[in-house]
């Protein structure tokens, strides 16, 4: 009878609304807390059939108005409109947009903007409350709840006809996203931003480019210089898992296969070939494409460094000088 009356009052109206209430209370908090730092995007995009309109949404991160969003939102534009939940409009220019994180920065005229607080997303678990805020459909300021349903997860994204790219540690939540939503704010129940939602996955996915150490730094670039500066290899690779012997060896079970050298890039100044198998640069292991992406950052750009190769069954190192990646 004990267990009967546990399970009543466990699932009693009481404690039903008592448990209601404090979840509507978080999300009532929340969206009362950060909708005034998410602005509702409408920005003009040159198209080969002249002006179009697009729409999405924007996260202040500065009193002096430095904005947030998506880079697929502010593609083919330098310029547009912010407008706030208490009415009030702004024009916005474009300060940056790196396609190969989906991230972007706008500046605001004037000033005296209410900042959203940045969270960060590595301390994110699987089943946390997650509250998106952003102007789906046109829809200003609408709020969605869920909770952060898959973490690790990776987005391919990149500009229309140029290089393309997977962003890490993509955060995937129930919160409803639709178009619209992108460039708005992923926000914990603390009311701090741990994501940029994006629509790019598609109706019934939600997902977020996470705030973390490498989108702060990012979005730092995006401001002092305008764009993001990233090293490449001048080649196009695919993964290779090891034999057996050669796993045990070097102690990891794949690398990346040359399968393309570019012509005068890198790979063919370094001699490099096709059929290569890159499994060590910099003396960081190279397990798979992903973390060779991981490595072309800015500080390696004009730098002498170490490459460790299979060839034919023999292991070779040879120095790589990677240079800077276009667009």
């Amino acid at each position: 009878m004990a267990g009967d009356n546990g399970a009543q009052t466990l699932h009693s109206p009481e404690s039903t609304e008592r448990a209601l209430d404090a979840y509507s209370r978080t999300v009532i908090a929340v969206a009362e807390a950060l909708g005034p730092c998410v602005a509702n995007l409408q920005v003009t995009r040159r198209t080969r059939r002249g002006p179009a309109l697009g729409a999405g949404s924007g996260v202040v991160i500065t009193p002096d108005g430095f904005l947030i969003t998506s880079a697929h939102v502010v593609e083919r534009s330098r310029r547009g409109v912010a407008s706030f939940s208490d009415g009030h409009e702004v024009n916005v220019s474009v300060v940056g947009a790196d396609p190969l994180s989906d991230l972007a920065v706008l500046r605001a005229d004037g000033g005296d903007f209410m900042p959203a607080p940045l969270g960060d997303a590595a301390g994110l678990r699987v089943g946390q409350l997650v509250v998106a805020i952003g102007n789906p459909q046109g829809f200003a300021s609408s709020v969605t709840a869920g909770v952060v349903s898959g973490l690790g997860r990776s987005l391919p994204v990149g500009a229309r006809g140029g290089p393309r790219r997977l962003v890490e540690n993509v955060i995937q939540t129930d919160a409803a996203l639709n178009p619209g939503n992108s460039g708005g704010a992923l926000v914990d129940s603390s009311a701090r931003v741990v994501g940029i939602n994006t629509a790019l996955a598609g109706i019934g996915l939600g997902l977020a480019v996470p705030i973390n150490d490498a989108t702060r730094a990012i979005i730092s670039s995006l401001i002092r210089d305008g764009r993001v500066r990233r090293a490449h290899l001048g080649a196009a690779v695919a993964p290779r898992a090891l034999s057996p012997a050669v796993a045990d060896r070097l102690g990891r079970r794949g690398g990346v296969q040359i399968v393309q050298v570019l012509e005068g890039g890198p790979a063919e100044h370094a001699g490099l070939q096709r059929g290569d198998v890159l499994v060590e640069l910099d003396r960081e292991p190279i397990a798979d494409a992903t973390a060779l992406q991981r490595l072309m950052v800015q500080e390696r750009i004009g730098r002498s460094v170490p490459a460790r190769v299979l060839r034919s069954g023999s292991e070779m190192t040879v120095e790589l000088v990677l240079e800077e990646l276009d667009g």
